[in-house]
């Protein structure tokens, strides 16, 4: 997994409200579990009409946002039934992270799980950030600082110190696991000795 520490980019500002994770990848695009594929079909019901043909001035393919690696979303945000396939979509889009007044609980789990930072604010704090992407302004991400700053504004995030420190050293909740190889390995020597009928 792609290590987070401090990102600077242009953001995409998308702040509807109550955006589900079908809103995010749509039900029949599920049928794969290799995490890749799924950013095309991504927001689908934002970006195509009904036809196939792209809905026009869509924030997610408009060239004034192309590149941003940063989603400024609206209260709520993945919300609906718990599909890790909604994170592996926004991955795709290029986000590194997303910054919403609130998150649904399992949706941002699968985030941290996949690299991407979601990002608690105001309110307020999120209608300025929007503004700020409206205008095309630079927005500063720095996990390690938990700030987020633009022009001259800076605003700050309380982030779990588990998760973070996950996201800064690119470790899924496996690979954390594996940070203690040693005492692990020890253990099932120990365990070994004591109760061997479990290994034969």
């Amino acid at each position: 997994m792609e290590k987070f520490t401090k990102i600077t980019s242009i953001a995409t500002p998308f702040p509807r409200a109550n955006v589900d994770t079908d809103i995010i990848i749509p039900a029949q695009h599920l049928k794969s579990i290799k995490r890749t594929g799924f950013g095309e079909h991504a927001f689908e019901s934002v970006r195509y009409n009904a036809d196939g043909s792209r809905v026009e001035g869509n924030v997610f393919d408009s060239k004034r946002y192309s590149g941003a690696n940063i989603l400024i979303a609206g209260d709520n945000f993945g919300c609906g039934s718990s599909r890790e396939h909604a994170p592996w979509a926004i991955n795709e889009l290029g986000y590194r992270c997303i910054i919403a007044p609130s998150f649904a609980d399992i949706f941002a789990g699968n985030c941290i799980k996949n690299g991407i930072l979601t990002v608690t604010l105001s309110q307020g704090d999120v209608d300025a950030l929007v503004v700020a992407a409206e205008a095309g302004h630079q927005i500063t991400v720095d996990l390690e600082e938990q700030t987020v700053t633009c022009e001259n504004a800076l605003y700050r995030f309380d982030f779990n110190p588990t998760h973070k420190d996950m996201l800064m050293q690119g470790l899924d909740e496996i690979g954390q696991t594996l940070t203690a190889k040693k005492a692990i390995t020890s253990f099932e020597a120990k365990q070994k000795m004591m109760t061997p009928w479990l290994y034969r």
